[in-house]
């Protein structure tokens, strides 16, 4: 086995085994642990009872070859009463491997959400290429990891007691029976993983070009009435005809191989019933056995071979699994890389009290204009910032490397911790759930009274909000159901009860007029608050303690009433 493909799937067991750490040392543990116990215990009671049937089976049909009455009866009964336990025990099998597989998916689900959404990791995975839709691997990818894995390897626990036996069960009726039934097995193996080989490739691309079909399908619903309005209609029809047409090819070339592994595995399973007849039936016709031992021996050959045949029989799901197990893999790769950069970022750029432009260059997305050349400035605490530029770009560009979200940068930006400073875009945006905890902080939650939301609410202008949508623990989409100026007047008070040292707001003139950013600058500076404006249009600087400006070829003034420096 080559070197990388040692190492890979040494990688692949690792990360195995932590998910299962992991999982026993959740709040799920204890539950899972005592399901896992209780389904290992049934697999070898499941095993026990095949093994009983078998023979239970042997008599039962000798007796009718003998014509033996009582026996007959007798071996009846005791087949109903091993069917039933049986039965049994399969029932309550199915159901602590499904309560085991909902635990672990739990646990699982949120251990990948709660990375997703640690140090803006989902910004950087869903911007950056290789990792085509994360949320689809959360959901369904998690799912099917939890439920196959468990599957898995209750197959071949299961085949292993099963191969214990029923080789000791072969053995003793025909040695010969027992080693054509491994060589069967094993040159099944082999030919089952060189037709099948590219299965994993294939599920793997098809997962990735079902999700971007469905993603495309979502981006049509949610972006309904612009599509409509701009009439893209057309240019969304050529896009999913595309995507459609790759994930048509990619699943004829998964059928064709299906094809071809599927006429194996039926004439492999075809097989297995007639060959332990070929071999027993002649001791019979020399009247060395009963006529029941050649029943017994077909399903002690059956069940024997299926448990070495597990690759065999359920390579097509195995495939599938190794394609999900490797998308996890990558996603999981990804968020720990970009949460340690991330981390690395923040405590080599971090800065208590000010922020602080380090030689400070900026280009745009694509690297072909300068934006800001060589910044060099010091913004520190209770001061207030204009920032102006007559290029919509430059602004947005600064806020976006202020905020940490762009990396056509060089030179450096420190500042204090992401608790410590906050930022209003130009669209604010209102997550869903009860008005209250959109306005007020998790962290701030019992110290926020509904009367103190209320006043705040009433200064910004919007007491009939409240009466308008039935309190304050009204559950609403806020996002679709706000103007404007009412989505920013609420940002603008959840920042309030945040209490930032830094608080940057990109051209708030988009959303309010210019007495009422007049009035929010006056509270946020009576409050010892550090605000940076980044103006929308030509702004006064009287109110400000500081102006920069950057203009064409990222050449910047800075102004302040006690001194004035170009660059």
């Amino acid at each position: 086995m080559p070197l990388d493909k040692k190492r890979k799937n040494s990688q692949n067991w690792t990360r195995l085994t932590d998910k299962i750490r992991q999982l026993i040392n959740s709040k799920q543990g204890p539950a899972a642990i005592r399901y896992a116990i209780t389904l290992l215990i049934l697999v070898i009671s499941f095993n026990v009872f095949n093994v009983i049937n078998s023979y239970v089976g042997r008599d039962f049909i000798s007796s009718i070859e003998q014509k033996n009455v009582t026996a007959f009866y007798t071996n009846a009964i005791l087949y109903a009463i091993v069917f039933i336990i049986s039965s049994g025990i399969g029932s309550i099998n199915r159901y602590a491997e499904e309560r085991l597989g909902i635990l672990w998916r739990e646990q699982l689900t949120w251990k990948f959400t709660e990375n997703y959404l640690t140090e803006r990791t989902f910004q950087k995975i869903i911007g950056g290429p290789g990792i085509e839709n994360p949320d689809q691997r959360i959901t369904d990818d998690v799912k099917a990891f939890t439920t196959t894995t468990i599957s898995f390897t209750l197959l071949f626990i299961g085949g292993v007691f099963s191969a214990i036996s029923f080789s000791g069960v072969l053995w003793s009726i025909n040695p010969i029976l027992f080693l054509v039934a491994v060589g069967y097995a094993f040159s099944g193996t082999i030919s089952t993983i060189f037709l099948g080989k590219s299965l994993i490739r294939l599920n793997y691309d098809q997962l990735d070009m079902e999700a971007s079909y469905r993603a495309d399908l979502l981006h049509i619903r949610q972006h309904a009435e612009s599509i409509a309005v701009t009439h893209r209609e057309a240019r969304m029809s050529v896009r999913l005809k595309s995507r459609l047409r790759k994930l048509v090819n990619n699943f004829r070339k998964l059928i064709s191989v299906n094809l071809r592994l599927s006429f194996f595995t039926n004439n492999y399973n075809y097989f297995i019933q007639i060959i332990p007849m070929l071999i027993i039936a002649p001791s019979y016709m020399r009247g060395e056995i009963e006529f029941g031992v050649i029943t017994q021996a077909a399903l002690a050959f059956t069940t024997l071979l299926n448990a070495f045949s597990l690759i065999v029989t359920q390579f097509q799901s195995i495939s599938a699994f190794s394609a999900v197990v490797k998308r996890l893999n990558s996603l999981e790769t990804a968020m720990l890389y970009s949460e340690a950069d991330e981390k690395q970022k923040r405590e080599t750029n971090y800065s208590s009290d000010e922020i602080n432009f380090e030689h400070f260059t900026l280009y745009s997305n694509d690297r072909t204009k300068l934006l800001v050349d060589s910044l060099d400035l010091k913004i520190q605490r209770r001061e207030r910032w204009l920032l102006t530029s007559p290029d919509e770009t430059v602004k947005l560009s600064l806020f976006r490397s202020i905020a940490g979200i762009s990396n056509h940068s060089e030179g450096k930006i420190k500042k204090p911790n992401l608790e410590e400073i906050l930022f209003l875009p130009e669209q604010p945006y209102l997550p869903p759930g009860r008005l209250r905890n959109v306005i007020v902080p998790a962290y701030r939650n019992l110290d926020v009274s509904d009367s103190e939301i209320l006043v705040e609410l009433k200064k910004m202008g919007l007491e009939t909000l409240v009466r308008r949508f039935g309190g304050l623990r009204t559950l609403k989409e806020w996002n679709e159901e706000l103007s404007l100026a009412e989505k920013y007047k609420i940002a603008v008070i959840r920042v309030l009860f945040a209490q930032p040292k830094f608080l940057i707001l990109d051209r708030p003139g988009s959303s309010l007029g210019k007495f009422e950013i007049s009035k929010i600058l006056k509270l946020f500076h009576k409050l010892g608050v550090t605000t940076v404006v980044i103006a929308k249009d030509e702004e006064t600087v009287l109110e400000y303690d500081h102006h920069l400006d950057i203009s064409h070829f990222g050449k910047w003034t800075l102004s302040s009433t006690t001194r004035a420096e170009k660059h």
